[in-house]
């Protein structure tokens, strides 16, 4: 448990005295615990998200930073993005399986950045409303597989959650590919 507060203290450090284009680290949301932090963030410039204020919880466990932060949108403004569910879940790679302890909350912050900035059309993933209804709320226990920048949701016949996965194997009769 040491280490994992040690490298936060760092980071959390690094993040006050250097933080990336338009991320501010809230204050108050570390006064309590260490281990979860909201970052104010605004649309990069000339970007579709020019001038929009969104927020990002990160959730810190104890095996930090061998295991990927929990970061999701919250608050009233979550940005709508091919890769972004209405309910804040993210899908990008390095929130889960590529995740590696060489990353930090600044380099999560640079990839969201620049996944938002890079959008060419304001949309909500195609499988949004079926996602919300059955995903768990930890976006963590989502199973996300990924495809050449594309993620496609499977429904299972009798589970209450999606799994997310490459195109490549969505070909069995027990699942319904949907594009996102």
């Amino acid at each position: 448990m040491a280490s994992m507060q040690k490298r936060l203290q760092k980071e959390l450090l690094a993040l006050q005295n250097d933080p990336p284009p338009g991320m501010t680290l809230n204050e108050k949301s570390v006064q309590n615990s260490i281990t979860q932090w909201i970052v104010d963030m605004e649309g990069a410039p000339g970007t579709l998200y020019e001038g929009e204020k969104f927020q990002l919880l990160f959730k810190f466990s104890s095996r930090y930073p061998f295991d990927s932060p929990q970061v999701m949108f919250t608050g009233e403004n979550i940005p709508v993005h091919p890769h972004v569910y209405s309910n804040g879940h993210i899908c990008l790679s390095i929130l889960t399986e590529d995740w590696s302890p060489a990353l930090s909350v600044q380099s999560v912050c640079l990839s969201i950045i620049s996944m938002l900035s890079s959008c060419k059309e304001k949309r909500r993933p195609p499988d949004n409303s079926f996602y919300v209804r059955t995903c768990n709320k930890n976006p963590k226990k989502t199973k996300w597989w990924y495809h050449a920048f594309h993620c496609l949701v499977l429904v299972f016949p009798g589970y209450s959650s999606a799994v997310h996965t490459p195109r490549s194997i969505s070909s069995s009769k027990t699942r319904l590919p949907v594009l996102c």
